[in-house]
C-alpha cells in the first residue's frame, strides 16, 4: 500500500518546484544559479524544472488558487523575505490543497491500483486520525 505522502513526493513537490523555478526565472528574473540557491536545490535540478523534464507529473498550473499560492511563495523567495520555517509551511499549505481538491487521486490510483478514488476521502479529511 502506497500512503499519498509517498505520492507527494515523487511527484507533488516536483511539480511545485517546477512552478516555483518557472516563476522565479520568467518573472522574477533570476537566473537558474540564483533560484537553485533559494529553493536549496542544483542548478542542474533547477534546469530541468524549468524544462518541464522534472515535475510534470501533475499539472498545478490550471488550478488558480494554487497557482496564487505558487506565485506568492516565489515573490517572497525572489524577494528573500521568507524565513525557511515560512518556507516550509507555505508548501505545507499548498499540498494540503492539493490534496483537499482530489488533485493527488487519480496519481495515487496509478501507483496503486488498490485504491477505489470514488470511496476513498482520506486526502479530503481535514483530521484523518479521529476515524482511527
Amino acid at each position: 500500500m502506497i500512503v499519498p505522502c509517498e505520492i507527494v513526493v515523487k511527484c507533488v513537490l516536483p511539480s511545485i518546484r517546477a512552478m516555483i523555478a518557472k516563476e522565479l526565472i520568467t518573472k522574477h528574473n533570476l537566473n537558474q544559479a540564483q533560484a537553485a540557491k533559494r529553493l536549496g536545490v542544483s542548478q542542474p535540478a533547477i534546469s530541468l524544472y524549468y524544462r518541464k523534464i522534472r515535475g510534470k507529473a501533475l499539472d498545478l498550473e490550471k488550478d488558480k488558487e494554487i497557482t496564487t499560492l505558487i506565485e506568492n511563495l516565489a515573490k517572497q523567495l525572489a524577494d528573500n523575505h521568507i524565513s525557511n520555517k515560512d518556507f516550509i509551511l507555505m508548501v505545507c499549505e499548498i499540498c494540503k490543497m492539493i490534496k483537499a481538491k482530489g488533485l493527488l487521486c487519480q496519481l495515487h490510483k496509478a501507483f496503486d491500483p488498490t485504491i477505489d478514488i470514488e470511496k476513498c476521502d482520506l486526502c479530503k479529511t481535514t483530521n484523518a486520525l479521529k476515524h482511527l
